[in-house]
């Protein structure tokens, strides 16, 4: 329903938009300045307090080439906004829920309230766009939209001027690349542009994320300081985008909550932000644990598979150079290059043990081979390819890898992406694509506090591939931790023994931790934790919760209320912790007790330690141990 029209372009505009709860309100303003040209701005509120200052939305464009060719007015202004007129502003609200493929849920609710302002250049009709916004109770997501042009004019979006004015004081989880450490930075001096999401610390008390959704036809966007204005960060493109009608930016979203726990509980957000899938049959989409073969031979592979099936993993992978050297075009990713590897049988052999195989391909065999390999690999019976290496960031390798999901799906193939690229909430769209890494996990071994950082900054962006480990001497936790992040880490494809190999295990009594673990869920509870510091997260898959709680380097005990389970149901919790005393090498004790909903646990962690529970309810018939 068009709710203001006609505005006179000096009148300005400022309208508020609230989100469902009213705890959050959106303001977004025209102005004109004394020389009679427009800007737009937005400010964010949060309970009546500030989260965003009136900040500048803007974008650069550079059409002269299509202007030209199309014998169009050329429009050369620096700020392309600056002679936009307000034509209407559109309102609605949606509510409704739907099931995600896979998830930390079994169902999401998409519940916002909406506002379209529509916009034209006032010396140009042709050019024609709206500021679309959403506000949830979960936060804030702005975009520009951009109508069919009647002129067939194209579009080179060379920069975004997003920028985000903060509280004084605001403090950022600054990492410069996808896999980089993190540090906890003012906004100054930074050494480089800092990754999304971004999580911030108000110094108010409230936690906001900077996040980027639905970047499947742009520019990867970063965020870098402002040049001349403190405290504020702006959107930093890759490069530039060449685009057609019609088209929309990617989603700026703004998560806020009053604790950092909330974040992570609303991580939902990015998906909400996404379409849905087109995918009418998602049945041969099967989550599972995954471990990677160490040792190409057909000897360890079938070793491999018989650990995994022994230990109730539900895939296997071969990584990379199974077909040859990975970074060579005359590498065929349909042929095996390494001597005594029958991928044949040994697919055979895992099938028949109930076990998947997961092959590697590098972004150099995808390039040239995509079109047809997937289809290739479904005939061999192959469930998934691992994406190796891709490019990132620019509009054109955004749009390749959109469209390498797309050719896997069609092919029945499932999807992990590995290196530096980072999802923005397409899984929703394409659930073939089960995990991503963009995270440093276990191949860079770091230390706990960082563990307890990602929760709250990259998992907020979807699901993770941090490689778990269990035996390699290299890592910096003790196995207790190792085991609690099967389940503080979501990710539908888990990897765990990345480093390991069959013969090193003694099949400890503590893997039956993970032997049962699951890889979705139906319910998901962060209870406790801050970045740095420690966190602690409960699932629920059907009757039974699972729960994972890790420390920073420093020891740690914080009190675990099992207040999340049913009310008059009595459980068993299974506890895995640190035990110096315990009689194996990887010193992770077991105890069991009865505890229901009114028990409160004392986890004792120590430095780099954490713990992992397993609940079943007592009327449940007893499971293996």
């Amino acid at each position: 329903m068009l709710l203001a029209c006609g505005l006179a372009p000096a009148a300005g505009l400022e309208q508020r938009l609230a989100s469902p709860d009213g705890k959050i309100v959106l303001t977004v303003q025209q102005k004109t300045d004394a020389a009679g040209k427009r800007a737009l701005y937005y400010s964010v509120n949060y309970g009546g307090q500030t989260v965003i200052r009136e900040s500048l939305l803007e974008l650069r464009l550079d059409n002269h080439l299509s202007e030209s060719a199309m014998a169009l007015p050329v429009d050369r202004r620096a700020r392309w906004f600056e002679n936009l007129a307000v034509t209407g502003v559109r309102r609605s609200s949606h509510d409704s829920s739907w099931t995600p493929v896979t998830g930390e849920t079994a169902r999401i609710r998409d519940h916002y309230q909406a506002m379209a302002i529509d916009l034209v250049k006032d010396d140009n009709p042709v050019y024609k766009l709206s500021l679309e916004a959403r506000v949830y109770n979960q936060g804030v997501a702005l975009r520009f939209a951009f109508p069919e042009n009647e002129k067939g004019s194209y579009y080179r979006v060379i920069g975004e001027d997003t920028e985000f004015a903060l509280p004084a004081g605001t403090r950022a989880w600054f990492h410069g690349w996808a896999q980089a450490p993190y540090q906890l930075l003012p906004l100054r001096d930074w050494p480089d542009q800092s990754e999304r999401p971004l999580t911030l610390e108000l110094p108010n008390g409230l936690h906001v994320a900077l996040l980027e959704a639905q970047m499947v036809d742009y520019a990867r966007t970063k965020f870098k300081l402002s040049a001349d204005k403190p405290d504020t960060l702006v959107t930093a493109m890759h490069d530039a985008a060449d685009l057609i009608s019609p088209f929309a930016t990617p989603w700026r979203g703004i998560m806020i909550a009053a604790t950092p726990a909330q974040l992570v509980e609303n991580n939902y957000f990015i998906l909400n932000l996404n379409q849905a899938t087109p995918l009418a049959d998602t049945a041969w989409i099967k989550p599972g644990k995954i471990m990677r073969v160490m040792t190409q031979t057909t000897a360890a592979a079938k070793a491999n598979i018989d650990f995994a099936a022994r230990h109730k993993l539900e895939y296997i992978l071969f990584d990379w150079k199974w077909y040859g050297p990975a970074f060579s075009f005359d590498s065929d990713a349909t042929k095996v290059a390494i001597p005594d590897f029958d991928l044949p049988a040994i697919i055979a052999y895992a099938k028949a043990r109930g076990i998947g195989v997961w092959l590697y391909v590098n972004q150099q065999a995808l390039l040239t081979q995509s079109d047809t390999l997937f289809q290739t690999y479904r005939d061999w019976g192959v469930k998934g390819v691992k994406f190796g290496f891709v490019q990132v960031g620019s509009h054109r390798w955004t749009t390749w890898v959109e469209k390498a999901i797309r050719q896997a799906a069609a092919a029945g193939i499932m999807v992990n992406i590995h290196d530096d690229w980072r999802p923005t909430g397409e899984q929703r769209t394409w659930p073939n694509l089960l995990t991503s890494e963009g995270i440093r996990g276990n191949e860079e071994m770091p230390d706990a506090t960082h563990n307890t950082v990602l929760p709250f900054v990259r998992y907020l962006a979807g699901a993770a591939d941090y490689t778990i480990c269990y035996y390699d001497p290299r890592i910096k936790t003790t196995h207790a931790h190792q085991l609690a992040l099967a389940v503080i880490y979501y990710s539908p494809l888990q990897t765990l023994y990345w480093y390991d190999k069959p013969e090193m295990s003694q099949d400890e009594p503590e893997l039956a931790f993970w032997d049962r673990v699951p890889t979705v869920w139906d319910e998901t509870r962060v209870l406790d934790g801050a970045p740095g510091r420690n966190v602690t997260i409960a699932r629920r898959s059907g009757k039974e919760w699972y729960v994972g709680a890790i420390t920073n380097n420093d020891a740690r005990t914080v009190p675990l209320k099992l207040d999340f389970l049913a009310a008059g149901q009595r459980y068993e919790a299974t506890i895995y912790a640190d035990d110096a005393q315990a009689p194996t090498r990887t010193k992770v004790g077991i105890r069991r007790q009865a505890v229901d909903a009114n028990t409160v646990l004392t986890l004792a962690m120590p430095a780099s330690g954490g713990q992992a529970l397993w609940l079943r309810p007592l009327d449940s018939p007893a499971q293996a141990r």
